[in-house]
């Protein structure tokens, strides 16, 4: 289906590529060393860093996959994000201190000191794997409205998307990242509620109708409030919520970049608190956008809508429904939403293989300028493994990539929540009790992944939902890693600065 875009429409669309790149080059001036491509000259305010965590973990998910898991299914998706508010009070309190501590780059430097290089490696390639999938399905969300307007295939949408990307994200490092983040941010809030107001002018009915239409059809429900372990309920999304969000705070690359990036930990505190004030109702806004869209076609229904993925319906009723110019608006912000995860996610990459990879175990005492011209290579290599992802999504059958996304997240997700819960809350448990609880949480995770994809006979598979590994899998960490401390009745370790037992740093 091809929908030709409007001349006003693509002033838009070019205005906003225009000043992504100005920002590209402009602050690659000022990123000559490696220790500036990774966290800037560490002097950003907390409002520049908080708007870059809103633009970084707000994507092109939220602006595509979460309206099209509210207008398939209904908002019990939005619970995961639930945990987010009061995790982020912790994150606050604790996490930041630790990350704060001088010349810290990468959150996964912790676990080194912490635990030994076993725990950092293991975490390092877990993030790794999951930022290149969380890439990859960006990538793919935000060619769909690009198929539209081009009539190309979407394969080469996908690549065509990539390089524009790395043109601006290879050169400036996080400087180009956080103020690029910081406009895609406000651009994509603007565009979405942009979005919601065309919609409701257009229903009949209005506002009151979505509600009423919504609550007809249970559109509006957070899931069942049953305990069941086999099922997406209510408690089965809401604790992948709290593991996923434990582990965002505390173990994610991109946001602990940021931590450090800040001129201070009150600046970092600052930020946190502004990215949980506005993420929450912004996920809100965009679940209850997804409902408005099926109220939409419910009230005045479109045969070529059942012929669409749904991330593809909100891109149809911006191309057919709102006005020139301000489509091209919104438009805009979809793409805002994709390049604030790809330009930070990559980034990301590169310097945890840099700084957690290069620089102990693979390349000892190189230059600075090696360093550096290292990270843009893993850069581009990134988006090429993301453009490559992003094909293999294009076709892969799917409720919606919201729930792709989760599952994902739960499956390969590991146990790196747990470790830093061990480190962060534990004096008895060492890099031994770790290194043997992790060789037992992968064989579980293992299983697991087994199961869900159909190898193992249907009578050794658990039947637990896909959403369950990830909390599963940590808690059977945690316990394994623990219990083996009290067997070996080791004395504690000193481990100053490094728990919440032994800090004098969380003021």
């Amino acid at each position: 289906m091809n929908l030709t875009i409007r001349p006003l429409d693509a002033v838009a669309v070019g205005l906003y590529l225009a000043v992504m790149l100005t920002i590209g080059f402009v602050s690659a001036r000022r990123s000559t060393k490696a220790e500036h491509y990774f966290v800037g000259h560490r002097n950003f305010p907390g409002w520049l860093v908080g708007l870059s965590l809103l633009g970084s973990i707000v994507s092109s998910t939220t602006f595509l996959a979460l309206p099209a898991a509210a207008y398939v299914l209904d908002w019990r998706q939005l619970t995961v994000n639930l945990a987010m508010p009061v995790v982020g009070i912790v994150a606050i309190v604790i996490f930041i201190p630790f990350f704060r501590r001088a010349g810290l780059t990468s959150t996964f430097e912790y676990l080194a000191e912490r635990f030994g290089g076993g725990a950092r490696l293991y975490c390092t390639g877990s993030f790794i794997v999951l930022q290149l999938i969380r890439l990859a399905i960006v990538l793919f969300l935000v060619a769909l409205p690009m198929q539209f307007l081009t009539a190309a295939r979407l394969e080469w949408v996908i690549v065509g998307c990539g390089v524009f990307v790395a043109l601006y994200a290879l050169v400036g490092g996080m400087e180009t990242v956080l103020w690029a983040n910081a406009v895609q941010a406000t651009i994509k809030i603007a565009g979405g509620m942009l979005c919601l107001g065309c919609l409701l002018v257009k229903l009949p009915g209005g506002f009151g109708q979505v509600l009423q239409v919504g609550r007809a059809h249970d559109k509006f429900s957070l899931g069942s409030f049953a305990w069941d372990v086999h099922a997406r309920t209510f408690w089965t999304v809401a604790i992948l919520g709290v593991v996923n969000w434990l582990h965002i705070y505390s173990g994610e690359q991109t946001v602990v970049q940021r931590y450090v990036s800040a001129r201070s930990t009150r600046e970092a505190r600052k930020a946190t608190m502004l990215f949980a004030c506005v993420a929450l109702p912004t996920w809100t806004m965009f679940f209850f956008l997804g409902t408005s869209l099926f109220v939409f076609f419910q009230v005045l229904p479109d045969p070529a809508v059942l012929k669409l993925q749904p991330e593809q319906v909100l891109p149809y009723f911006v191309f057919k429904q709102v006005p020139t110019g301000l489509a091209g608006m919104i438009i805009a912000a979809v793409l805002a939403a994709a390049m604030s995860a790809l330009d930070s996610g990559v980034n990301s990459i590169a310097t945890v293989v840099v700084v957690d990879v290069l620089k102990p175990y693979l390349a000892r005492g190189r230059e600075d300028r090696f360093y550096l011209r290292a990270a843009r290579v893993v850069t581009a290599v990134g988006l090429s493994l993301a453009v490559i992802g992003a094909l293999i999504f294009s076709r892969l059958e799917k409720e919606s990539m919201n729930d792709v996304s989760l599952i994902l997240l739960s499956v390969l997700g590991g146990c790196i929540m747990g470790v830093y819960m061990l480190g962060f809350f534990t004096r008895r448990v060492d890099g031994f009790s770790v290194n043997v609880a992790l060789g037992v949480a992968v064989a579980l995770n293992v299983y697991f992944a087994l199961g869900l994809m159909h190898v193992l006979p249907a009578r050794w598979t658990s039947n637990i939902h896909s959403y369950w590994v990830g909390p599963s899998v940590n808690g059977v960490f945690m316990v394994t890693a623990y219990g083996i401390s009290v067997v070996r009745r080791k004395p504690q370790a000193a481990l100053p600065g490094l728990t919440v037992w032994t800090s004098s740093g969380l003021r």
